[in-house]
C-alpha cells in the first residue's frame, strides 16, 4: 500500500478527476481553443523535459528519488539550481498542460489543489529530512533557490 502515497499516483488521481468533469460535466465552458492546446502542449513538454532533467542529476549522483527515503547525497547542480523540486514542477505542469488541452475550466482549482497536496504531503517532509541530515548546506541551498521557480 505504500506504493499508493506517491506522486505519480496522486497526478493520475487529479488528471482523473479532470478528465471526469471534462467528459461528463462540461457545463459548455471554454478556455478558448487553439491557444489552450498550444499553451497545454508547451506546459506538458516542459514538465516531460524539467522531469528528465531531474532524472539526470538523481541518476548522476546516485542517490534516491523515492521521496519518503532520505538521500545519501543533497543535489544542488544542473537544474536543481533554479528550483528544490523540479519533479513536483514537472507534475504540476503536467496537470496544468491536460487541463487546458483538455478544455477542463472547471478542473483549473485543481492545480493549486495539487501543489498544496504535493507540499505538504511530499515536499516539507522531505525538506525536514535534508534539514536534520545536511544541515548547513540544505541552509545554504534553501537560501539561494527557491521551492517552486
Amino acid at each position: 500500500m505504500k506504493w499508493l502515497d506517491m506522486p505519480p499516483v496522486w497526478l493520475l488521481g487529479f488528471l482523473a478527476l479532470a478528465w471526469v468533469q471534462v467528459t461528463r460535466f462540461d457545463a459548455g465552458l471554454t478556455l478558448g481553443g487553439a491557444w489552450a492546446d498550444f499553451l497545454g502542449g508547451l506546459l506538458v513538454g516542459g514538465g516531460l523535459v524539467l522531469m528528465a532533467l531531474a532524472l539526470m542529476e538523481f541518476r548522476k549522483h546516485r542517490t534516491t528519488i523515492i521521496p519518503h527515503e532520505t538521500p545519501e547525497r543533497m543535489i544542488q547542480s544542473g537544474i536543481f539550481k533554479r528550483t528544490r523540486n523540479p519533479i513536483y514542477l514537472g507534475d504540476v505542469m503536467l496537470l496544468a498542460g491536460f487541463i487546458l488541452s483538455w478544455d477542463a475550466v472547471l478542473s483549473l482549482p485543481l492545480i493549486p489543489i495539487f501543489m498544496w497536496v504535493l507540499e505538504k504531503r511530499f515536499i516539507e517532509p522531505e525538506e525536514d529530512r535534508l534539514r536534520r541530515t545536511f544541515r548547513m548546506d540544505f541552509a545554504r541551498y534553501e537560501r539561494k533557490t527557491r521551492r517552486w521557480i
